[in-house]
C-alpha cells in the first residue's frame, strides 16, 4: 500500500472519530473544512436537517478577487472572513468547527482563527 493511500486512511479515521462526537443544530451548526492542494472550502451543516446553511471557498468569485494563488494561508483567511459574513447575515453566531481529519495546523488553523476574528464564536 503506497503511503498516499495510507495517508488518507488515516485522516478518514480522525475524520470518522470526530464526526461521532460533532454534530451540527440549526442554532449550533457544524463548520466543516475540506482542503485540497489547489483550493480550500468551508460550509456551515445542519446535521439534523442535513443542509448545507452557508458555504464558502476559493472558488467563489467574491473570495478569490485580490487572490494570486487560491493554495495557501492568505486564500484561507478570505474564505474564514467570507463564511463568517455570511453566517452573521443569516444570524448565525455560535459554531461547532469541524476539521474533518485534517490537522489544525496552517491553511486550517488560519481559516478558524480569520472566522473568529470576523465574528463567530466556537
Amino acid at each position: 500500500m503506497s503511503f498516499a493511500i495510507k495517508r488518507r486512511q488515516a485522516r478518514l479515521k480522525r475524520q470518522a472519530r470526530v464526526r461521532k462526537k460533532v454534530r451540527g443544530t440549526t442554532d449550533c451548526p457544524r463548520l466543516s473544512v475540506y482542503r485540497s492542494a489547489r483550493h480550500i472550502y468551508a460550509q456551515l451543516i445542519d446535521d439534523i436537517s442535513g443542509s448545507t446553511l452557508v458555504s464558502a471557498s476559493t472558488l467563489s468569485k467574491d473570495v478569490v478577487e485580490g487572490l494570486d494563488h487560491t493554495g495557501n494561508v492568505a486564500a484561507a483567511k478570505s474564505v474564514g472572513a467570507a463564511v463568517a459574513k455570511k453566517a452573521l447575515e443569516k444570524n448565525i453566531k455560535q459554531v461547532v468547527f469541524d476539521r474533518n481529519g485534517f490537522l489544525y495546523h496552517g491553511r486550517v488553523q488560519a481559516l478558524a482563527e480569520a472566522a473568529r476574528e470576523a465574528g463567530l464564536a466556537f
